[in-house]
């Protein structure tokens, strides 16, 4: 006889599934409590750590890189932007009204004085002059005329004067005179008519040569505005059209907008300028101030510098970018990089540290400013100590931490020495 089978009781498989929910549930909290211990634990560990630094940090003076000032020496180069400039720039008019009958020269065509460069049909003017001729010739044939009216009315008065008393009467000798008076005035309008048409034709005559536009000296066409069969008219208004541009690039102009806070003295003519074109060539001129403005712009602040160079080759081109490099003498003033300065509302101030590193600040006044290095008129002494780049946060008589420290921060170029205080910076950030 088989075995009696027996079937699996719902409730035993769930008194086991409660089971193992709870064992999970409880290993589940111990892993949450130990993870809670172990934050806590790594935080105050943290917390711990952060306090004993900022006390450590607030116990240890800050950290600053600094220079020692000395005197300067030698020319400073000052490096600035320029722009080319033509010797000459011309715009060309029409100097008669007509049409445009031939062009010669196009932009880019290097022409002479006295070239031609256009010829212009002037159909009015040439009437003009046809006009006027007529009129000269008329007033020379009235002339002639007038000569021998006044010649007749000569020896008419001449016998009448020949005659004895008592055959002609004294009013008919003053008539007579009267007539060869008025003969003679007669001449002399006319002639001075004759010289009046002449001059008429002698102004049309020379409006005609103005029908050959020319090249007023040599140089070089930029623009050409007019064509075969245009309407020019005579004049330079805002209403009429150019005919050329032209310039004269030999030799060039170099302009330069050189700062107010450069003394206006050492900007002279004669002092030697190196000028280098952007472009790919990468050309170096060499030229001297010719000329200054002798006055600050109000609007920009700059004084203009002119600069003369030869061209003759015509490498440079008119609106050239290029820069200019002047050496400058220096006063002998003392010199300090532009990164110890601090401007504050009552002026420049430095931060000099003293045998005890502790920062007083000082008021100075600037001399000159070329940019990365600054000339000190009054306020600092060679080899005073100054900070640079410091802090907000440190106050005047705060002891220091000189981390770094360079002769003067002044390269022999005349450039700070920034790789030195770079390096210096960094390793005082890193602390």
């Amino acid at each position: 006889m088989a075995p009696e089978r027996r079937e699996p009781s719902p409730f035993k498989d769930g008194a086991r599934t409660g089971r193992r929910l709870q064992v999970f549930a409880a290993i589940l909290a111990m892993a949450l409590l130990l993870a809670f211990l172990v934050v806590h634990h790594v935080r105050a560990r943290d917390e711990s750590v952060l306090a004993g630094n900022t006390r450590q940090l607030a116990q240890t003076p800050p950290s600053v890189v600094a220079v020692t000032v000395e005197n300067s020496t030698g020319p400073r180069p000052l490096t600035l932007p320029g722009a080319t400039a033509a010797w000459y720039t011309s715009t060309i008019y029409a100097r008669v009204n007509g049409y445009v009958d031939k062009w010669y020269a196009d932009i880019g065509d290097h022409v002479r004085k006295g070239q031609v460069l256009a010829s212009i049909d002037t159909p009015d003017l040439d009437a003009q002059l046809v006009v006027a001729k007529a009129k000269l010739n008329a007033a020379e044939a009235e002339v002639k005329v007038k000569e021998a009216e006044a010649e007749f009315a000569k020896s008419t008065y001449d016998r009448w004067m020949q005659s004895p008393n008592g055959v002609v009467s004294e009013q008919e000798r003053e008539n007579k005179k009267a007539g060869y008076d008025s003969a003679v005035a007669q001449l002399n309008a006319a002639k001075a008519q004759v010289a009046l048409n002449q001059g008429e034709v002698d102004n049309v005559a020379a409006f005609e040569t103005y029908k050959q536009v020319t090249a007023p000296y040599d140089g070089t066409i930029i623009e050409r505005r007019i064509d075969i069969g245009n309407l020019v008219t005579a004049g330079s208004s805002a209403s009429t059209t150019p005919l050329y541009r032209i310039t004269q690039d030999d030799p060039m102009r170099v302009f330069v907008d050189v700062p107010q806070s450069v003394s206006v003295d050492l900007m002279k003519a004669g002092i030697p300028a190196h000028i280098k074109s952007d472009d790919a060539t990468q050309a170096v001129f060499e030229g001297k101030i010719a000329r200054t403005a002798a006055a600050i712009n109000p609007g920009s602040r700059t004084l203009r510098v002119e600069v003369d160079i030869p061209n003759s080759n015509h490498v440079l081109v008119p609106g050239l970018y290029v820069q200019v490099r002047f050496d400058l003498q220096t006063k002998g003033l003392v010199e300090v990089p532009a990164a110890a300065l601090i401007f504050r509302s009552n002026g420049p101030q430095v931060a000099v540290i003293d045998g005890t590193d502790v920062v007083h600040f000082r008021s100075v006044t600037i001399a000159r400013d070329d940019g990365d290095v600054v000339e000190i008129a009054t306020g600092l002494a060679p080899g005073d100590r100054v900070a640079l780049n410091i802090s907000d946060a440190i106050a005047d008589g705060e002891k220091v931490a000189v981390v770094g420290s360079t002769p003067n921060g002044v390269a022999a170029s005349g450039a700070p020495a920034a790789e030195h205080i770079v390096e210096d910076a960094d390793r005082a950030a890193s602390h």
